[in-house]
């Protein structure tokens, strides 16, 4: 059986939490997924600066310093001989007394990940996926990339009984990004995206397409769009990690231009694969 970190330890899974651990009673705690190409974890640092992040914003102290959690997490990745997958990693404000309030300083955070195969899905990634809409009622600092996913567990569930990949949300009529994934649209070989503000997570993968953009010369609108905007658009496409870069055929009844993989979308991907395999090339 595979091994976990637990705390600052690599140790068997059989750890119990405790029931009055705050991130089981009240979502209390941030997380992060990373990741795991060809035995490599892909992106990590810069995952690992977005969990800082979160801790700041939630005002919740690291167990560890960054550079301690990277070597551990490479460290499970390496005694589990992880090949394809994922690394989950969460931080908990500690153990204490049921108050809402902060417990006290010398409560610790309790810190957990463990790693879990996965295969890529590229066939997904090269044919694309169907989406369905649905409000998106989360909260409002949707930017923290905490441990509260009720309103995500719905919007998936909806989309897996619609037999789609996702669950596109929106505010009104303003598309905000997928109940696990970033979304962007293309209209006139331009790429739009909402903004990184409080009403999505800048995604590690969305950040990074952003970037390719820029690279292949291809006009980046980080702006709000609407439903209808979406639905007519010539492309549209979803970004997370391990998902990487889907394209969306049709959301609900509505066909996305031809129903078929753009071409903005593909050459986008092609260049995403490209950065992974350069990057597990350069660590081998």
């Amino acid at each position: 059986m595979n091994k976990i970190l637990f705390n600052n330890q690599i140790t068997a899974r059989e750890r119990f939490i405790d029931i009055e651990d705050r991130g089981y009673q009240f979502g209390d705690g941030i997380y992060e997924v990373i990741g795991v190409y060809d035995g490599k974890p892909f992106l990590l640092e810069e995952h690992l600066l977005r969990l800082k992040r979160s801790a700041k914003e939630v005002h919740l102290k690291l167990p560890e310093k960054i550079e301690k959690i990277k070597e551990n997490l490479e460290k499970l990745v390496h005694i589990n001989e992880l090949v394809e997958g994922i690394i989950y990693l969460q931080i908990s404000r500690g153990t204490a007394a049921r108050w809402h309030e902060f417990p006290s300083p010398e409560v610790s955070p309790v810190m957990v990940a463990y790693t879990r195969a996965e295969q890529r899905m590229s066939n997904v990634e090269d044919e694309g996926a169907i989406a369905t809409l649905t409000e998106d009622i989360r909260w409002l600092r949707c930017d923290i990339k905490t441990l509260n996913l009720l309103p995500n567990v719905l919007a998936k569930q909806k989309a897996v009984e619609q037999n789609a990949i996702e669950a596109i949300l929106h505010r009104g009529e303003t598309v905000t990004e997928a109940s696990a994934s970033n979304v962007f649209m293309v209209r006139n070989e331009e790429v739009y995206t909402h903004p990184a503000n409080n009403f999505i997570l800048n995604g590690i993968t969305r950040q990074q397409v952003l970037q390719l953009c820029n690279k292949l010369g291809i006009p980046v609108n980080e702006k709000p769009f609407n439903i209808k905007e979406m639905l007519q658009a010539e492309e549209v496409f979803i970004t997370a990690t391990k998902l990487d870069i889907v394209p969306i055929l049709k959301v609900d009844q509505h066909t996305i231009a031809s129903g078929n993989p753009g071409n903005i979308t593909k050459k986008i991907l092609r260049e995403f694969r490209k950065l992974y395999q350069k990057q597990v090339k350069s660590k081998s």
